[in-house]
């Protein structure tokens, strides 16, 4: 008891000299100072919420000083307090989905992952009818909201209109909604094209390696002269197999953001790779491009894909 005391007292009298570093969300940092004259390190992390449904109303109750940071569609984000006071910084994030559909509420819901093998085949006759449903549900109705000038104009960094003004090699760059848009170690941009008729990594032929990699060059030239303290070799372009939606997008990243599962191999597909494979390509027909390949990857166990399409498929194999 004395010891855990006496540990006890050593806080309150640590002096700080400077903050040494920090995480990508702020929820962790490392301070250098001292106690009685000698150097001293003091880490802090924020507890993990909780999880009883009484603390939690409790918690929800207490936010403070909600500020709106931008709405599309039925995507809201905020900024919030969870202390007292009415003029306390903000030290939460909010993102806000109203209303909900129930492939919402399966995404945000834990679940375990599987690596599938997609054929071209399987992409073909399975994958591509499910990716049109999607799109015939209007679930890009927030996209196009973006696009057409419509919402989040204000913080569109850079509208690119193609080279010699072609339509189809056009795209914008914007903050992702995840990103609290000032802790450049986390930074996470969205480069959206114009064109409505690639939708995913697999939509890419050898006839767009030289779009690419123009698209490539302005996004790091935009990036760089909005935040003048991030060079380009801090800068990481991917793109998701299987896409949170389908209209092609790139994912524009600070290289010390902390890697999570959406950046795992198996669902980040660099940029750079990319290109690379369709420049092997070199010698087929025209039209050859990423569907003609066989893709391994990542899926949720509660994604439409694995319910309807992969689970299936090993069930089959396995029966046989």
């Amino acid at each position: 008891m004395e010891e855990n005391t006496a540990s006890e007292a050593l806080i309150p009298i640590f002096k700080l000299e400077k903050l040494l570093n920090q995480d990508q969300g702020g929820r962790r940092i490392t301070l250098l100072g001292s106690i009685e004259d000698k150097p001293a390190l003091l880490t802090a992390e924020r507890a993990a919420f909780p999880s009883d449904i009484k603390t939690l109303e409790a918690f929800h109750r207490c936010l403070r000083n909600v500020k709106n940071l931008g709405t599309n569609d039925i995507y809201h984000w905020y900024l919030a307090s969870a202390s007292q006071g009415d003029n306390n910084p903000p030290d939460l994030k909010l993102n806000l989905i109203h209303p909900c559909t129930d492939k919402h509420i399966r995404k945000y819901s834990p679940q375990g992952v599987r690596m599938v093998t997609e054929t071209p085949e399987i992409y073909k006759d399975r994958v591509r009818p499910y990716i049109i449903k999607q799109r015939e549900e209007g679930r890009l109705d927030w996209v196009f909201n973006v696009l057409e000038g419509r919402k989040e104009q204000k913080d569109v960094i850079y509208r690119d209109p193609g080279p010699d003004g072609a339509k189809d090699e056009a795209f914008l760059l914007a903050p992702d909604l995840n990103w609290d848009r000032k802790t450049l170690a986390s930074m996470h941009l969205l480069a959206i094209v114009e064109r409505r008729d690639i939708w995913s990594m697999r939509d890419l032929k050898k006839t767009h390696i030289t779009w690419l990699k123009h698209m490539r060059a302005k996004i790091l030239k935009a990036t760089v002269q909005k935040y003048p303290d991030v060079e380009k070799d801090q800068v990481k372009l991917y793109m998701h197999y299987q896409p949170t939606f389908y209209h092609l997008h790139i994912h524009v990243v600070h290289v010390m953001l902390e890697p999570t599962s959406t950046q795992a191999i198996g669902k980040a597909f660099g940029l750079e790779h990319l290109i690379n494979q369709l420049e092997t390509m070199a010698g087929g027909p025209p039209e050859a491009g990423m569907a003609d390949l066989t893709l391994t990857y990542i899926l949720g166990e509660a994604h439409d894909l694995w319910t309807q399409v992969f689970q299936p498929l090993k069930g089959a194999v396995e029966g046989g």
